[in-house]
């Protein structure tokens, strides 16, 4: 654990909230503890921190997935596969970001178990604020510490308009 998340998890003060907005029809704010209203998944893993060399550590929390799900994206019924549209920003404390697509955690397409964890090595992180984690991935670089927003943005066109009026690149 980083000395600053180390810190952070035993400081006493209020407990850590993070908000959920974007193109949802039931944005939400959280805490810690209402992470537990969903199943549970433990991920122990292994990632490369660029500071601190390979670092060893055990998760626990909802999946991300789960989570967005209750949250019920804007998805556009009438149109095939328009959550693939859809892209997450994550936002922590520490001032790190992470971005992924909607299709990398959905079970019908990359089912990357990334979680909200709630707890890191058996503490629970009710003042740090939740931690995205990213069992697959092998760099640390996309952990959230502390996350304090996610969003969920689809407002991306199916049909970029700019590329009609183009037409293609040219070819070498």
């Amino acid at each position: 654990m980083s000395q600053s998340l180390a810190a952070a998890v035993s400081a006493a003060g209020p407990t850590a909230e993070m908000v959920i907005t974007g193109d949802l029809h039931r944005p939400a704010r959280l805490k810690v503890p209402d992470l537990l209203a969903w199943p549970q998944h433990t991920a122990q893993v292994a990632f490369e921190c660029a500071t601190s060399g390979v670092r060893h550590h055990r998760f626990t929390g909802p999946l991300l997935y789960d989570v967005l799900t209750d949250a019920a994206p804007d998805f556009d019924p009438r149109r095939r596969k328009d959550r693939l549209r859809f892209l997450i920003a994550v936002s922590g404390a520490d001032g790190h970001h992470a971005l992924l697509s909607w299709a990398e955690i959905d079970p019908d397409f990359g089912r990357a178990p990334v979680l909200l964890a709630a707890t890191l090595d058996g503490t629970p992180l009710d003042r740090a604020g939740s931690q995205l984690v990213l069992p697959q991935d092998r760099c640390g670089g996309r952990y959230v510490s502390g996350v304090e927003a996610v969003q969920v943005c689809g407002r991306f066109p199916a049909r970029d308009a700019a590329f009609r009026s183009r037409g293609p690149a040219p070819g070498p």
